[in-house]
């Protein structure tokens, strides 16, 4: 069987695991041909680690050249992880081109670029592919597997709150994210995951969303209101973690990117604390809310049905060490994480579910997906893991609404958004 051919545009530090499964762990189903970017110090980078691997350097194309590269080295699917506003550029030019897509969640930031991409899959043969690492978590597996069974019989309810802690929350506010331009917020950027996870799980799509948003925290104003805007305990030191270094310090002369910057610094217009309440089309109702600068991380899920209720709380840090660089990760978050998955069904006593709780990437998660996007063709997909440019969609849709929301005050009709009808 002849391996595809993949090349990998926008090369960050999101680029980095999929390079590492493609050229490395899956080199037998892959052959990893090019990269592009706008910053060829970036791209130098992840071709020395290629070489510390004992694997070929690859040719290294300015964005500007994207359909040459496609062209001149033969590709077959391209992987996108540049910036999320670009997202759309190169998915619709791959599509155009007859090429595959996988594509970094998000997969675009705003309406327009959506409808852009959904028009280039229909005129094409090309499939997108969203990495929605979050479906590959063996407890989201099993939250997904005892749902679809009828454990707690038909949804009426979802309560999901997710707090990011003070870590990984002020990372957004630090670098390109800051600029709703840029993600669409934590709305798009964020909670595109967990709206996904909701969709999947409740095996509903939204139909309704109200939300409240507000920057508390983060940001000029609250810094100095809170008394955190000289704060170290939020600083990012690159210098400290070799990588990151060699990413962006050593590359900054090329764009001038910043990828330090002050959470309390002018030009945040994301949003820090969100509340949304949206009605599925199955009729269950979900409140949900993130916070960005919690004491601790993790998420707590409710969902209640007409014969009993589930319960599931993953702590992934209980706390934040202000001795350790801000750099979250696992390798750089030592303190103590832990999950509890729950069913109790009406009228009998509570039922604990065991888990084996991974603190790897994700829960695990990280490994599965890329064994499952770039292992051998035809792998079994029971729970229906693998997300398409649909399931891409209706993921950004509850995200979308809320944007919107949040400037009307006013509730918004997904339709009226985006018809997928």
């Amino acid at each position: 069987m002849a391996r595809r051919r993949y090349a990998v545009v926008g090369t960050g530090s999101r680029a980095e695991r999929h390079i590492h499964a493609i050229a490395v762990e899956h080199a037998a189903t892959c052959e990893l041909v090019a990269f592009a970017d706008v910053n060829r110090t970036r791209m130098t980078v992840h071709n020395d680690r290629l070489a510390e691997l004992g694997v070929e350097p690859v040719p290294a194309y300015d964005a500007a050249d994207f359909l040459k590269m496609l062209d001149e080295q033969r590709v077959d699917v391209v992987v996108v992880t540049t910036v999320d506003r670009h997202h759309d550029t190169y998915i619709v030019e791959a599509l155009d081109a007859g090429r595959d897509v996988v594509t970094e969640k998000p997969m675009t930031t705003d309406v327009p670029s959506a409808g852009k991409i959904l028009d280039a899959v229909h005129r094409n043969d090309g499939n997108v592919t969203v990495t929605f690492n979050y479906r590959y978590n063996p407890i989201h597996e099993k939250v997904r597997a005892l749902l679809a069974d009828g454990a707690v019989g038909e949804i009426g309810s979802v309560h999901f709150e997710w707090l990011l802690d003070t870590r990984h929350g002020a990372d957004y506010f630090r670098r390109w994210h800051r600029d709703k331009a840029n993600s669409g917020g934590l709305m798009v950027h964020k909670a595109t995951h967990h709206f996904d996870l909701l969709n999947w799980w409740v095996g509903s799509v939204p139909e309704t969303v109200y939300a409240h948003g507000r920057l508390f925290f983060y940001g000029e104003e609250n810094g100095k209101r809170h008394g955190y805007a000289q704060d170290d305990r939020f600083d990012i030191r690159l210098e400290q973690n070799d990588w990151l270094r060699k990413l962006y310090l050593d590359a900054k002369h090329e764009d001038g990117y910043r990828r330090d910057q002050n959470p309390f610094e002018p030009g945040v217009s994301i949003e820090d604390d969100m509340s949304v309440v949206v009605r599925y089309a199955s009729g269950a109702n979900l409140t949900y809310h993130l916070t960005a600068y919690s004491p601790w991380e993790g998420y707590r899920l409710m969902v209640n049905g007409s014969k009993g209720r589930l319960e599931l709380e993953v702590v992934e840090n209980s706390w934040v060490s202000s001795q350790n660089p801000a750099v979250h990760g696992v390798n750089a978050n030592p303190e103590q994480g832990w999950a509890k998955l729950s069913v109790q069904r009406l009228f009998e006593e509570r039922e604990d579910i065991p888990l084996e709780y991974d603190r790897d990437g994700h829960g695990g998660a990280d490994q599965r997906m890329v064994d499952a996007l770039y292992g051998p063709p035809g792998q079994e997909d029971p729970l229906g893991r693998k997300a398409t440019h649909y399931d891409g969609t209706l993921s950004l849709l509850t995200g979308f609404a809320a944007n919107r929301s949040f400037e009307t005050g006013e509730p918004v009709h997904v339709v009226d958004v985006i018809d997928l009808r």
